[in-house]
């Protein structure tokens, strides 16, 4: 099995495991905590009349049904993610509010999507964990009609977002196995250089390409903190394995290194992203 398939199966494992599992659980905090961004995509992606949109790495929905609402019936929106527990949440929602918005269990870098059937595609932090990126787009092109928007949201370095990087930081000393981020391998920092995602969405066919600096204000209840990064990202996935001792050193250490971000009943940070668009071309 060569790498890059190894990590296609483990991007599967994870998303579909106690990860998936972890964020439809924390489903109402992150939903508030990235609402600034679902914001910027809906505003940008449902302008004009009657387009068909892809959310690319829905995760539980939001955005797929924030621009559902947007569009109302001029409108069709379909939600793809990998993560089965999390399409099984976005489908809940959907049914549970009325929403035209669909939802479909699949991986974007090889789904066979009806070819030059969207105007739109989007994303909030959902394109980031591709194994072969550059087949990723290149199958969303083809997915694209031309002249069709594309527009992601991900994140810039780790070095960049010290918030994101505040528990495993902290939790290293008392987890030795806890595994350092590799630059460029899937992830949420695998978009991190920008003349990189240039150099991808050229050579997967997209035209017009403009990779902008997003700074936005976050937030989340302070009450909600501790659950966070023990759900969450490696801190979370380590801790599912660890001793009662541990577990409770790691939780006061790591909680003691978010105060700087605390304040009073609630959490703030800056999340440094990339605003991503980019056009598919006309014949």
């Amino acid at each position: 099995m060569d790498a890059r398939h190894q990590n296609a199966n483990t991007q599967t494992a994870i998303w579909n495991g106690s990860s998936g599992r972890a964020w439809v659980a924390a489903q109402e905090v992150l939903d508030q905590m990235f609402k600034p961004f679902e914001d910027l995509l809906v505003d940008r992606m449902c302008a004009g009349s009657g387009p068909r949109v892809l959310d690319v790495g829905c995760g539980t929905g939001s955005t797929t049904l924030a621009a559902a609402r947007r569009l109302g019936a001029k409108g069709q929106c379909i939600g793809a993610d990998i993560s089965a527990p999390m399409i099984a949440a976005a489908q809940a929602r959907a049914e549970r509010d009325g929403s035209t918005a669909r939802f479909i269990c699949a991986d974007a870098q090889t789904h066979a999507f009806e070819p030059a059937s969207f105007d739109r595609i989007m994303s909030r932090f959902g394109v980031m964990f591709f194994d072969k990126p550059v087949e990723a787009f290149a199958n969303l092109r083809l997915a694209a009609r031309e002249g069709a928007e594309l527009c992601c949201i991900a994140w810039r370095s780790a070095s960049d977002n010290p918030f994101m990087t505040t528990a495993e930081r902290a939790a290293a000393p008392l987890l030795p196995n806890l595994p350092a981020r590799q630059p460029g391998t899937p992830g949420q920092f695998a978009f991190a250089d920008r003349q990189r995602v240039s150099s991808i969405l050229e050579q997967s066919g997209w035209a017009g390409i403009d990779i902008l600096p997003l700074d936005v204000d976050c937030t989340l209840p302070e009450q909600a903190l501790v659950g966070y990064f023990t759900q969450l990202g490696p801190v979370g996935l380590f801790l599912e394995e660890a001793d009662e001792r541990t577990r409770t050193q790691v939780i006061e250490t790591v909680r003691a290194a978010f105060d700087p971000y605390a304040h009073g009943t609630e959490v703030r940070y800056t999340a440094a992203c990339w605003m991503i668009s980019a056009r598919a071309p006309s014949a």
